[in-house]
């Protein structure tokens, strides 16, 4: 919660924040930043694509404007600290990347594509994103943030090892150019104007080999960026370790590193150069008209600031922001009168802020504001204005504000009737395909969110000076554990109604209850719930009841849904009226310490899905690993899960054992654990292992099998892909379900992942897949008798497809757990 605050008050985003306190040796970087007219944007395809030391060494050495575009939100990866995945694994990657920023300082951007998972080929990403779209978002954001250079991550070529990251490169090379030329995307000319960056650059690596390796290509020049920053008591590579370290949930913790740190810049396009990445760019006051007598007065600022007392800076920065109003360049004037607001009110030692009396409204509710503000300085400030943007409530004062004069204000207002929900904004509508977000709001393409709907917008006489600063209206409290904390305030529907299972699997032709989780934003409130069904399905009763008495309770409502006679698959939409109308909003909350609160109110359904499937086993031992929804599935079968331990004395209850993704990768117990498991299988037991990462195996000493394999990075991205039988009359393919290739339909992201390569005779490949032109792969399932029982290693990804209901993958993984029965 820490970053969190830092987050909402780091003011690296294009919109309205709190106001940020600076340090003594941070405002006097701000005041040497204020002097430097440049800019630059590092391009990649992921969160964690960046180089955080190249960032910080940019915003914080060079002082120049700098952003991070990244195409994606890292929507389709894995999550290392929760269950979520797709559109809230971007969600909960799109705060960690705005956590890094607050460290590393630069600005943080995205385009409307999607991580759909991993692809081996440019054309394959450009094919699903759609190129044009995705060029679309680049040129906008290069002519909006006019970068003077910019620096690619990767190569347009296979040596990026993604086919996401050679895209962003192919894609960046290609908007530089396009980004200057009127005849391109010709609609954006309407409030933007082209920009051609001066150069394009690639920061290279060495891809796992040595990262200090000077390139062997082009024309190219080095930079030392390890250097130490006595205004800040850090190094650029420490500040990059922090913020590194923020992506969290793809486990990316690193330690500090100091001391001298060389990276390389291969040219790629535009004027070349020699020694600097801003060769050749007049990056000083002189390249705006009128700038001298700015540069002057700026370094004035510089000479007299006085640590000890901020305030005495006050007068000269208000000449300052006077002088650059009057300049003609409208983009350095305004990010320079934005830099400087930020001083002014800095030096000035202002903080003001303001809290609505509940988190969590409706539309159409009553809100008490509370407005507070302080002024830690003798310098003379006046406020004469709160504007309540959203709640169209304006309020007029002329407040004379003293020294460490805390000052506070109720305002009564309510939100409009005709108030949206909170949601992030690109998940607002459903996808336009597999590959790219609808954003209808040509404004918000590529912000990381959507400024806050309810601000509170301050308007001071500072030194004499009018200006004005917007803030979110952010809900505060305090935790009595760790103190004041905030989060963002919401605007709910009235009652949400979430299904308590996502899918709901009908393995015969019995009914079967589905629950839903009823909770209420406002009071009093009642109405009925009901169920929207597809021909064939039938639901008792029609409809349940409720009412709330009290804001944020829950009730739990059952339906007895019945499936058809049929194999089918479908959807059932829970719909809850009020004598407000009718809705269709579950609600997500997602809680961690290193991001705010966030939450999601996705659309009320589930999928059901009717199968003719077998089962014969039915209590199940499960080893949990990252993100694991798996547990879930088995349970839509009828088993009996139970999570292990480790400590369990008698294995021999469970008529099969599963290891979850990576648990071998993440879990210190695995080793203890292997003997346990090997000799349950030996005793006549089935143990499952599915996908594991082959590094750091948590020091397995030997196989995580009872015969040795290797792990390899083979996977098959085209989930598509045919899939043939190596042993099509092994029991897995047979009993008690009979496979087929029509359970290889439907499937989602990717056959699988992480295959193994290599395996001892004991093993018995049963599976082969492979993407177009390349070579088959056979070791996505290898079966093994060993003892009495068996054991499976398979790399299909099956911790998709089941969560998300894919009937044979559900037929397949049946038989898996019930070798043996």
């Amino acid at each position: 919660m820490r970053l969190f605050v830092a987050l909402m008050l780091a003011g690296t985003t294009c919109f309205a924040q709190l106001p940020k306190p600076l340090a003594p040796g941070e405002i006097a970087l701000q005041l040497k930043k204020l002097n430097v007219l440049g800019s630059a944007m590092y391009v990649a395809a992921h969160p964690d694509d960046e180089n955080t030391a190249m960032l910080a060494w940019l915003a914080k050495e060079k002082n120049v404007r700098t952003a991070y575009l990244s195409l994606t939100r890292g929507d389709g990866g894995q999550n290392l600290i929760g269950s979520e995945q797709g559109d809230l694994l971007g969600l909960i990657r799109t705060y960690e990347l705005l956590a890094a920023r607050s460290i590393d300082g630069p600005e943080q951007y995205f385009s409307r594509a999607n991580d759909f998972g991993f692809s081996k080929t440019t054309e394959e990403t450009l094919q699903i994103w759609g190129k044009e779209a995705v060029l679309s978002d680049i040129v906008w954001r290069i002519r909006k943030f006019r970068p003077d250079v910019m620096i690619c991550r990767f190569p347009p070529d296979p040596r990026a090892g993604h086919g996401n990251h050679s895209a962003s490169a192919a894609l960046a090379e290609e908007a530089f150019v396009r980004a200057g030329d009127p005849t391109q995307f010709p609609e954006q000319l309407k409030t933007l104007q082209p920009w051609r960056p001066k150069r394009i650059v690639w920061n290279t690596f060495s891809f796992g080999v040595n990262p200090a390796q000077r390139p062997t290509e082009g024309t190219w020049f080095s930079v030392e960026i390890g250097g130490y920053n006595p205004l800040l008591a850090t190094s650029y590579t420490e500040l990059a370790a922090e913020s590194r370290s923020q992506h969290k949930s793809q486990g990316f913790g690193v330690p500090k590193s100091r001391g001298i740190k060389i990276e390389y810049l291969v040219h790629k396009n535009g004027d070349k150069a020699d020694k600097d990445l801003f060769d050749g760019l007049d990056i000083t006051w002189s390249r705006v008209k009128g700038g001298a007598a700015v540069q002057a007065l700026v370094e004035q600022a510089v000479q007299s600031f006085q640590p000890a007392n901020p305030g005495a800076l006050v007068p000269q920065l208000t000449k300052i922001y006077r002088q650059v109003d009057q300049l003609e360049d409208a983009y350095w004037k305004e990010e320079k009168k934005k830099q400087l607001r930020q001083l002014i009110v800095a030096c000035a030692g202002l903080w003001f802020e303001t809290n609505p009396s509940e988190y969590a409204v409706t539309a159409g509710d009553p809100v008490r504001l509370i407005t507070s503000f302080v002024k830690r300085s003798e310098v003379p400030v006046t406020l004469t204005r709160v504007r309540f943007a959203g709640f169209n409530r304006d309020t007029t004062l002329s407040v004379s504000l003293g020294n460490n004069e805390y000052q506070r204000m109720e305002t009564n207002v309510r939100v409009p009737a005709s108030a949206a929900i909170t949601q992030p904004y690109w998940l607002t509508e459903p996808k336009m395909g597999k590959g790219m977000y609808r954003v209808d709001d040509p404004a918000l393409i590529g912000l990381p969110e959507k400024p806050a709907d309810y601000q509170a917008e301050f308007f001071f006489t500072v030194d004499g000076l009018p200006l004005s600063w917007q803030v979110p209206v952010t809900y505060k409290y305090t935790d009595e554990v760790r103190g004041e904390l905030y989060r963002p305030f919401e605007i709910r529907p009235e009652v949400t109604a979430t299904p308590a299972e996502k899918v709901l699997v009908f393995p015969d032709g019995k009914a079967k209850e589905y629950s839903i989780v009823l909770k209420s934003s406002k009071a009093p409130v009642s109405g009925e719930v009901s169920l929207a069904l597809p021909a064939g399905w039938k639901a008792e009763p029609a409809g349940i009841p409720f009412s709330f008495g009290d804001k944020f309770r829950e009730q739990v409502v059952t339906f007895r849904l019945t499936p058809p006679a049929q194999a089918a698959e479908a959807s059932v939409r829970v719909n809850v009226k009020t004598a407000a109308g009718t809705g269709s909003r579950g609600i997500y909350e997602i809680r961690y310490e290193h991001i705010p609160p966030l939450t999601v109110f996705p659309v009320a359904e589930s999928k059901i899905v009717r199968l003719s499937i077998e089962n014969k086993a039915k209590r199940i031992g499960y080893i949990p690993g990252a993100g694991d929804e798996v547990p879930a599935a088995l349970r839509q079968l009828g088993c009996d899960v139970t999570m292990l331990t480790g400590r369990e004395a008698n294995l021999s209850t469970f008529d099969a054992i599963v290891v979850g993704v990576r648990a071998y990768n993440m879990e210190g117990r695995m080793e203890n654990i292997q003997a346990k498991l090997m000799d349950y299988v030996k005793a006549g037991g089935t143990v499952v292992v599915q996908y594991q990462v082959n590094s750091n195996l948590q020091k397995i000493s030997k196989s995580i099998g009872p015969y040795p394999f290797q792990l390899s990075r083979d996977r098959v991205t085209v989930e598509e892909a045919p899939v043939r039988f190596l042993k099509a009359d092994h029991p897995i393919l047979q009993r008690p379900n009979r496979i087929t290739e029509a359970d290889f339909g439907n499937w989602i992201q990717e056959r699988g992942l992480y295959f193994a390569n290599e395996w001892d005779d004991h093993y018995q490949p049963i599976l082969s897949s492979n993407d177009p032109g390349e070579k088959p792969l056979d070791g996505g399932m290898l079966a093994a008798q060993y003892g009495k029982g068996w054991y499976v290693f398979t790399g299909y990804a099956f911790f998709r497809e089941l969560p998300a209901g894919v009937p044979g993958a559900y037929r397949l993984f049946a038989n898996l757990i019930s070798l043996g029965k």
